[in-house]
């Protein structure tokens, strides 16, 4: 089309930064999780567990409290140790399962079934920009579910016992820390690959569960069958409990790892396959983005 009128005049305003023009994307879904009464419900619901650790903290240290209950010693009620930390992030993280499962199929999807990826990509960011922006939602509220509580009460044990404890028990906060985070990555894009393929929302999330849930029970019939531990590397829960005994316990085992996410005694695989698992689990939702998140479609 010819162009007789040369009105057009290029934008002189300021401009957003470039590493910052992804989280465009992350502020505007996280505009439509928040008109979800359910989802808002939900979340309010999740941090009932850790306010509880809290006051169990709390009360341990308090000595007239200790007295209502006819407690002579902290010890009598609970102890905050290795296995109380682990149950916190097991629990955290059994709900953050639930969380991605939920808003996790919302975030890709809709703009593949509506051809909208185009429109996103004609925009200055990549598609890594796009993937990052859409995870960003899943990490920022998993994170305050899992590991923010977490050194949040880790904090207010260190700080009522004194005496040197968050020294001695140091390993036990990076440990929920990058623990954490290995579960909040692997979730994040095993929601948003499954989003990307499965274009229905309902069972985009019922995959969510399906890979968690099915999975370790395909692993446990192979160890059934074969009478061998190795079915467990189809155990998404059993690698990463594995990995997380590793970071907060090392050579020295004393537990059976977390709350539904079990490594139960004598059934130990090499902590290498485990981290090896999990990095095979993230590069196939790798590339199963890098397959579907495309500026145009080729359909044959």
């Amino acid at each position: 089309m010819a162009v007789y009128k040369k009105t057009y005049r290029p934008y002189e305003g300021a401009l957003t930064p470039s590493w910052s023009r992804m989280f465009v994307i992350t502020r505007y879904a996280f505009e439509d999780l928040r008109r979800s009464k359910f989802l808002n419900t939900f979340y309010c619901l999740s941090f009932a567990y850790p306010v509880i650790c809290a006051l169990l903290i709390y009360v341990n240290h308090n000595t007239s409290a200790l007295k209502v209950l006819g407690v002579q010693s902290a010890s009598g009620i609970i102890s905050i140790n290795l296995t109380f930390f682990f149950n916190l992030l097991g629990w955290q993280s059994m709900l953050a399962l639930f969380l991605a499962a939920f808003i996790g199929p919302g975030q890709v999807s809709p703009d593949l079934a509506n051809n909208a990826l185009s429109l996103y990509l004609a925009r200055p960011f990549s598609r890594v920009e796009y993937v990052f922006g859409k995870m960003s939602v899943l990490m920022v509220l998993m994170s305050l579910m899992t590991w923010v509580p977490g050194l949040l009460l880790f904090g207010l044990q260190a700080y009522l016992e004194g005496g040197g404890w968050a020294q001695d028990n140091a390993r036990i906060a990076w440990g929920f820390f990058f623990g954490s985070w290995v579960w909040i990555v692997l979730l994040s894009l095993l929601a948003l690959a499954l989003s990307a393929w499965v274009k229905w929302k309902p069972a985009a999330g019922a995959l969510v569960f399906g890979v968690f849930f099915v999975a370790a029970a395909f692993g446990g019939t192979i160890n059934l069958v074969q009478r061998t531990n190795w079915g467990h590397l189809f155990n998404i829960g059993y690698l990463v409990g594995s990995v997380w005994v590793q970071l907060m316990e090392g050579a020295t085992r004393t537990t059976n790892g977390a709350v539904f996410f079990r490594v139960p005694m004598g059934e130990e695989l090499p902590i290498g396959w485990c981290w090896f698992g999990l990095f095979l689990l993230a590069a196939a939702c790798l590339y199963m983005l890098a397959r579907k998140i495309r500026g145009a479609e080729v359909v044959r």
